[in-house]
């Protein structure tokens, strides 16, 4: 009998006491790990852009000798990812625990080594045309950053080893965890069928799409409620979850349809009204701990900031559509310079706006949605972008194309993991070490099974 009344997850309480009423971190160090990040991704493209030339070499210089490049097998497969994971993950992993006190002079490194390999691949490259990545394959290499580290996070946050101020801020503030919901709904906007292309989506189309999302988060509700687990409700509310949100902005955007170079304005003036609204009293209703018993009242933190989500999603389908579509329309390297120039000028202005905001309208709040934490993901997102665009390379890395290739079911498996390893293992008892080794095993676990299932095509598709 005991049995049976022994709970599933007995540190419930202290585990969401442990995430919440948190103040975040300061922009200066959002911007740091912006840099680390993509940076890590970029220095791993260099060194495996010379691998690849000196490859090219070899297959060039046994041309006609009849002698075949061996193919790529498994086995290469799976060591093409181990290198991809000691260089890029890892570190990643290590910043975001063991050396989160030393971004700022990592970062500081980071900007130093571009500068210097810009002034030599200038110097070395007078007279000859430069290579620079596609647009399709920067948001490609963005959509897969955004994803690892989002799976990285969501087991950490659990460990003590994981800095509180990168864990979701409780009302107002920014966070490195902040801004995973928003980065979602931006990279989803840079590349969603709007902004590739304006045509109209049937009912039957549009539903199809969003149904999935809509089974995943009743899934996820119905899964943490019978297991107990530990839910933030200052986060969404009572029973929302990302996944609704994701469905909402959706639905909206197949119901509601404009050309995407109007999108942009639609989204400003969406996200000006909400500001108004927020300004008048809403904001106030929102971070209150009062709720009365209906459902819009228990999660109207999910509910009414679907209208930042939203603006910010057509802001995004604006700028997927000018960048996307006129970077493809042409390949000459003088409009793909141009464009590296604009995304890097896109950052700068948003990183101003926010500033601008934070401190004369309403400080940011991913809680309520509003326009300062819009234009700060906005800022991080182009920031990132602006990065990668000094990777220079035509080819992911392998991880990238494997995480590509199932983005939402690597994201399902990672949620999979973290419940596992919360109900099995006493995360805020474990010391450092134990720590950073559970987080190890549980990035590598993660990393190569969606590497084996990308080798065997398997793909995680739900429609």
């Amino acid at each position: 009998m005991d049995l049976f009344e022994t709970p599933l997850n007995p540190n419930k309480r202290l585990k969401e006491e442990f995430v919440s009423n948190l103040m975040g971190s300061s922009m200066l160090e959002i911007a740091a790990l912006s840099t680390i990040v993509p940076g890590l991704v970029v220095l791993r493209k260099w060194s495996s852009s010379c691998s690849l030339n000196d490859y090219k070499q070899k297959n060039l210089a046994t041309k006609g000798k009849n002698v075949k490049p061996s193919p790529k097998g498994l086995g290469s497969h799976l060591v093409a990812l181990a290198m991809d994971y000691i260089t890029v993950t890892f570190p990643i992993l290590l910043f975001f625990t063991l050396l989160a006190e030393w971004c700022y002079q990592f970062g500081i490194l980071v900007v130093l080594v571009f500068i210097f390999r810009m002034a030599w691949k200038r110097s070395e490259s007078k007279g000859e045309r430069s290579h620079f990545s596609s647009f399709r394959n920067i948001v490609s290499s963005y959509r897969v950053s955004v994803v690892v580290v989002t799976c990285l996070c969501i087991l950490a946050v659990d460990f003590k080893i994981f800095p509180r101020r990168y864990a979701k801020t409780e009302t107002y503030g920014t966070s490195l965890m902040d801004l995973g919901v928003g980065s979602f709904v931006m990279v989803n906007a840079l590349t969603s069928k709007q902004a590739r292309d304006f045509k109209s989506l049937n009912l039957k189309a549009a539903l199809q799409s969003i149904s999935p999302l809509i089974l995943l988060g009743f899934g996820r509700l119905i899964l943490t409620t019978g297991v107990d687990y530990q839910v933030h409700v200052g986060e969404y509310g009572v029973h929302w979850n990302f996944f609704f949100t994701l469905a909402a902005v959706s639905i909206l955007t197949s119901f509601i349809q404009i050309h995407p170079r109007y999108c942009g304005l639609l989204g400003v003036l969406i996200l000006s009204g909400y500001q108004i609204v927020l300004a008048f009293g809403l904001s106030e209703f929102l971070t209150s701990s009062k709720r009365e018993p209906n459902l819009i009242s228990q999660n109207k933190e999910g509910i009414f900031s679907i209208f930042g989500y939203w603006g910010m999603y057509l802001i995004g389908v604006y700028f997927g559509h000018k960048l996307l579509v006129r970077a493809n329309s042409s390949g000459k390297d003088v409009d793909n310079q141009v464009l590296r120039i604009k995304i890097w000028g896109l950052a700068a202005i948003f990183w101003t706006l926010t500033v601008i905001l934070d401190n004369y309208v309403e400080r940011v709040s991913r809680r309520m949605c509003n326009m300062a934490y819009v234009t700060i993901v906005l800022a991080q997102n182009f920031q990132v972008l602006s990065v990668l665009t000094l990777a220079d390379s035509e080819d992911n890395l392998v991880f990238e194309d494997t995480f590509n290739q199932n983005l939402l079911g690597s994201f399902l498996l990672a949620n999979i993991l973290t419940g596992m390893v919360n109900l099995s293992v006493d995360t805020l008892s474990a010391s450092p070490a134990t720590a950073l080794i559970i987080l190890v095993a549980y990035s590598f676990v993660l990393y190569f099974s969606v590497g084996m299932a990308s080798f065997f095509g398997i793909r995680f598709k739900f429609w």
